[in-house]
């Protein structure tokens, strides 16, 4: 009863805080990670750390539909549709982001697997505060045509980066010799793996929803898919990720169903976020950040870079607009759920090191939740994408 009373006094400062923050104009994920803060060991504590191996389960669930959401944007009819340009642009802005905070962190002599792990959530890109912005103002224009593919694509870039680079990580944590097996090869048999597994999981939904027509079963189906995907994953050694991210791939791709099945998935998973975000929260240990000043003042300085380096010299070999070149990379800046899930999963794999990873994440989230909404808004009335009756209104945003 002590962690069903945890999780209610976690959703209850939770949905408080969404009014405090909605008032000050900031996304619900900041207020649920500051709720977290607040109800967590190192505050109030009504969330013990004793209540934290109870509430893991919430914390992988959640991530599986964190994944599973992503691969629901992957649409092969859409990709197709957008063309190239967008793909490319996506690649080069994250995995410059990768590169540049790997190499700085290598640089300033930091740990190779800490260093490794963080630059893979660096990629990540939080897509609904950057939507919230478009949606409110009303942005059109190149600058969010481009945006808008960027960011549904982004975080599976990012997905796949984390499975190569965690799975060197445990490698070198482990003590094992670095061969092209362990370097290369194995992390590339799990990401393999990982999207068979998750077709075939997929596979089997796509089929089972000819069966089952009413909402109440597709939503159990969906639901039921996802926790396969994500046991099976922590049995096999996979990535839950790639795993729950394929499913809803596989589906939205074989199923004429699908549309109907991911809108029912919208309706049932945002208690459950919302629980993940302030257990991710509570989780945050205080006393590391004073620790990981200089590494987390290297994290955003150089994922910052990466984002804008890499969207321009994309934009620059696709012949984007030249307003594309200037203001993208801006607009990319903000950060949250996939790069809040990867840092839990750190917590896990890497125990030596994910304190201070989550840390970092979680603090560097808080900022970029502050700044980047209100960045993305600045820089798209800057291209002459917000009108200038829309942009005159002071930034307000409802969802998370």
């Amino acid at each position: 009863m002590k962690i069903l009373l945890s999780l209610a006094a976690a959703m209850a400062v939770g949905l408080a805080m969404t009014r405090v923050v909605k008032k000050i104009h900031l996304p619900n994920v900041t207020g649920y990670l500051i709720a977290g803060l607040l109800v967590g060991p190192y505050c109030l504590n009504w969330v013990g750390s004793d209540s934290f191996e109870s509430l893991s389960i919430i914390t992988s669930v959640a991530l599986g539909f964190i994944a599973f959401s992503i691969g629901g944007e992957f649409k092969l009819s859409h990709i197709r549709q957008i063309g190239s340009r967008a793909i490319v642009i996506t690649c080069f802005e994250a995995l410059t982001a990768v590169v540049l905070v790997g190499a700085a962190l290598i640089l300033f002599r930091f740990p190779l697997p800490l260093a490794l792990t963080l630059a893979a959530i660096a990629a990540a890109t939080a897509p609904a505060a950057t939507l919230m912005v478009v949606r409110q103002y009303k942005a059109k224009g190149p600058v969010t045509s481009t945006l808008l593919p960027v960011v549904a694509m982004d975080d599976a870039v990012c997905l796949m980066a984390y499975a190569i680079c965690s799975a060197i990580a445990r490698t070198l944590v482990a003590g094992q010799g670095m061969t092209v097996w362990s370097m290369f090869l194995q992390p590339v048999l799990e990401i393999v793996e990982s999207l068979a597994v998750g077709f075939a999981i997929g596979f089997v939904l796509t089929v089972c929803l000819r069966f089952f027509k009413s909402r109440a079963n597709r939503l159990s189906l969906m639901v039921a898919s996802v926790f396969l995907g994500t046991a099976l994953a922590d049995l096999w050694g996979l990535s839950s990720l790639l795993v729950c991210m394929m499913i809803g791939a596989a589906m939205v791709n074989l199923s004429a169903e699908a549309e109907a099945v991911m809108e029912g998935c919208d309706r049932w998973t945002p208690p459950l976020f919302m629980i993940f975000f302030v257990i991710s929260g509570a989780e945050l240990d205080l006393g590391v950040v004073p620790s990981v000043g200089l590494l987390g003042v290297l994290y955003l300085v150089f994922r910052s870079l990466g984002k804008y380096m890499g969207a321009y010299i994309g934009s620059a070999l696709t012949h984007a607009a030249p307003a594309v070149r200037k203001y993208l990379g801006v607009t990319l800046l903000p950060q949250a759920g996939v790069a809040i899930g990867m840092a839990q999963l750190a917590m896990t794999e890497l125990p030596e090191y994910g304190p201070s990873i989550r840390a970092v994440i979680l603090c560097g989230t808080l900022i970029y939740e502050l700044v980047g909404p209100v960045l993305t808004k600045i820089f798209l009335t800057k291209a002459g994408e917000i009108p200038q009756k829309e942009g005159a209104p002071k930034f307000a945003g409802k969802n998370a």
